[in-house]
């Protein structure tokens, strides 16, 4: 999905019943406040490993949406890892815990949210999901969901 963004707000109020807000307090450290995708998921927790495969891949204007535990202890993605989303076409990233590299990101053309900062980066042990429902708060999120970011939050759309 290569779709033109639409304001959350905006789709929230068109979709009301079948919208999918994100309850996570996620921030938006990218470079690009708005941006849309077809969701491809990865669950790892504290293992960048799946991550780094994932956005060496062509992003083809989707959103990489992490499912990482939520974990405030390193980040999983850094300016690197979204420098290689950048080039490879990604729209977006949105990480269920931290992030590193902050005024790098802003510099980026690409969106990037997550919970928060940390300076310490993740292990690789080779761990982690990729193509599954991933549980966000207390949304689901499936590979192949349509996905919103922008200032006012995330809405996740059914692929139909």
């Amino acid at each position: 999905m290569t779709g033109v963004f639409k304001p959350t707000c905006d789709l929230y109020d068109e979709h009301l019943a079948s919208a999918r807000v994100l309850t996570i307090p996620l921030i938006n450290f990218g470079g690009v406040s708005e941006f849309c995708g077809t969701a491809v998921t990865v669950k790892c927790f504290e293992d960048n490993s799946q991550i780094r495969e994932l956005v060496a891949m062509a992003g083809k204007g989707r959103v990489l949406v992490v499912d990482g535990g939520g974990s405030l202890r390193c980040a999983l993605v850094g300016d690197v890892l979204a420098g290689e989303a950048q080039r490879n076409g990604w729209s977006g990233v949105i990480v269920h815990g931290c992030v590193r590299d902050k005024a790098a990101l802003r510099e980026l053309g690409l969106g990037v949210m997550a919970l928060g900062v940390t300076p310490r980066k993740s292990v690789r042990r080779g761990e982690g999901q990729r193509g599954i429902p991933i549980q966000l708060g207390d949304v689901w999120c499936h590979p192949g969901d349509v996905v919103y970011g922008d200032d006012d939050g995330v809405v996740l759309l059914d692929s139909q």
